[in-house]
């Protein structure tokens, strides 16, 4: 036989239940600007049916409900919108670190304008012809010296500022691996704190979203992948259990170590740390591990497995990475400032050369002996020709400028005019036939082919053609990344219209239940006070 009391249980369940949805509701709400929060749901469960089906079962019509419970407190996600924002995160924080990077680049280089390099070479090649004019003439010899001088301040100037800018991209790359290992040693300690939790059979959905908030900003900087552990004991089955998040390259498959296991970022609640092995004795956080490099980077150590630049999973650490400079397989130095640098070097030294070479084929003002060089040969080595490029002691004496081809002839000029045209030379013939003069081109030069006019007009090319693609790329991904974004939010973000519907659905519901209880509350009175008084 039914309970008398039965309708009271279904109505106070029903109470209960609407309430812990008010509840959640309001923890919405409140949230509803918290960077990284789910809107989280209470998973209404009907609860078991009376009577149960027994041999000992009371002889009614049929199963009668009992009300509701909550069965669960989850979070409103999708995990493969999670999978999808991550990916184009990582793509969009590579991109972001490498357009910043050439950017920064173009603006020192400065091409083309009234300023950069290719205007400066161009006024000395402009004095020189000025010169050929008029040999003799003191100004246009001095016009010449103040010219070189300012070609050699400029190329002392880029070899400074890129070196500068290459600094600062190697400290941010010690800030970024720090920002890693940080991370990671927060994501590993949500991990012990979920794998408390879980096994008593609850869902701990803020630390859920402080997780994965974590490992959005993670993914950023490295791209990694994430597999799930359970947590054993009373874990629900729709608990997410821990994390274990390791490294994969840009095609999504995991890098393995020599071993061929997957290599770890976070495993449970242990962490293995990014470090250099050629990075500074002692780390800007002070724990020991090796984060700002101090040269061109051989490889990138995780929990003491050496990973190659060129098998590096990409994101905004690989990006600073290319940026700063780094060898590979073979110990050649790669990367944008180092390359640069190196361009530049190259420059300085057969420029200098090669201008020396015919310079010291001339005659200065009224001399009788061959003139010196016309730029510190002691200053011209590779590496190092753009940083300590000078002007020669001996040009002091403007006399000693090498303006004639003829010895004692000062008001020849032809000289002047082969010295314009160092500029144009083809550096791929050995000999090079000028007025007057015939010189055989130094074999050690860098440069091999084409003009010193050619190759940095070809550097700067390529410099814009690389820019404009960094930037290009960066703003796709920015809008895939927007776009993944948006859908997520669509699904995960709080929206207030909604959860103020949803409150006063609780409510009604709540009110309903409690109106349920006040009108069996009426029946039992009448049962209990009202009953067995007939006749009285």
């Amino acid at each position: 036989m039914r309970s008398t009391f039965h309708g009271l249980e279904v109505a106070k369940r029903g109470m209960f239940t609407q309430q812990s949805a008010l509840y959640v509701t309001g923890h919405n709400i409140a949230n509803a600007n918290t960077p990284g929060y789910s809107r989280q749901r209470v998973n209404f469960v009907q609860t078991e049916p009376y009577p149960p089906a027994s041999m000992n079962r009371p002889q009614i019509p049929g199963q009668m409900g009992t009300g509701v419970e909550a069965g669960s407190i989850e979070r409103v996600r999708e995990s493969f919108l999670d999978i999808q924002y991550r990916g184009e995160n990582n793509k969009l924080g590579y991109w972001e670190a490498r357009a910043e990077a050439l950017k920064k680049m173009e603006d020192i280089m400065n091409e083309p304008s009234d300023s950069g390099l290719s205007k400066t070479m161009d006024q000395f090649w402009q004095s020189l012809q000025d010169l050929s004019v008029n040999p003799e003439n003191e100004g246009a010899r001095s016009v010449v010296r103040q010219r070189g001088l300012a070609v050699v301040e400029t190329f002392h100037y880029l070899y400074d500022s890129l070196s500068q800018i290459k600094n600062d991209l190697g400290h941010e790359i010690g800030v970024t691996i720090t920002e890693i290992n940080s991370l990671a040693q927060q994501i590993s300690k949500i991990n012990q704190q979920i794998s408390e939790i879980e096994p008593h059979g609850y869902l701990p959905n803020d630390l859920y979203d402080e997780r994965d908030r974590l490992i959005d900003e993670l993914s950023k900087l490295v791209n990694v992948q994430v597999e799930k552990v359970p947590s054993g004991g009373n874990a629900l089955k729709i608990a997410e259990g821990t994390y274990n998040i390791y490294l994969v390259d840009s095609n999504g498959n995991p890098i393995l170590d020599s071993n061929n296991q997957k290599i770890y970022l976070v495993q449970g609640n242990h962490t293995n740390a990014f470090s250099l092995p050629n990075g500074i004795g002692g780390d800007i956080d002070g724990d020991g591990v090796k984060e700002t490099p101090t040269s061109d980077i051989d490889n990138v150590q995780i929990g003491g497995v050496s990973i190659s630049i060129t098998s590096f999973p990409s994101g905004k650490l690989l990006g600073l990475i290319e940026s700063f400079g780094y060898k590979d397989s073979l110990g050649n130095v790669k990367g944008i400032y180092p390359e640069m640098i190196n361009n530049l070097d190259n420059l300085a030294y057969t420029f200098g050369t090669v201008f020396n070479a015919i310079h010291k084929e001339g005659y200065g003002l009224n001399s009788a002996a061959k003139a010196p060089a016309f730029f510190d040969e002691s200053t011209l080595t590779v590496p190092g020709a753009a940083k300590n490029i000078k002007l020669s002691s001996a040009i002091d004496d403007l006399s000693n400028i090498a303006a004639s081809t003829k010895q004692g002839v000062s008001g020849n000029g032809n000289n002047a005019l082969n010295l314009a045209s160092v500029g144009k030379i083809l550096l791929s013939s050995g000999t090079v036939n000028l007025i007057d003069v015939s010189i055989s081109l130094p074999t050690s030069l860098p440069l091999t082919s084409g003009t010193i006019q050619s190759n940095y007009q070809g550097w700067i090319g390529k410099l814009g053609v690389d820019g404009q693609q960094a930037e290009r790329l960066k703003n796709n991904s920015e809008v895939l990344w927007q776009s993944v974004e948006e859908r997520r939010q669509s699904v995960s973000s709080v929206s207030l219209d909604e959860e103020m519907i949803n409150m006063i659905k609780f409510q009604h519901a709540y009110n309903a239940a409690a109106r349920q209880i006040t009108a069996i509350d009426e029946m039992l009175d009448k049962i209990i006070n009202g009953m067995g008084i007939v006749g009285r």
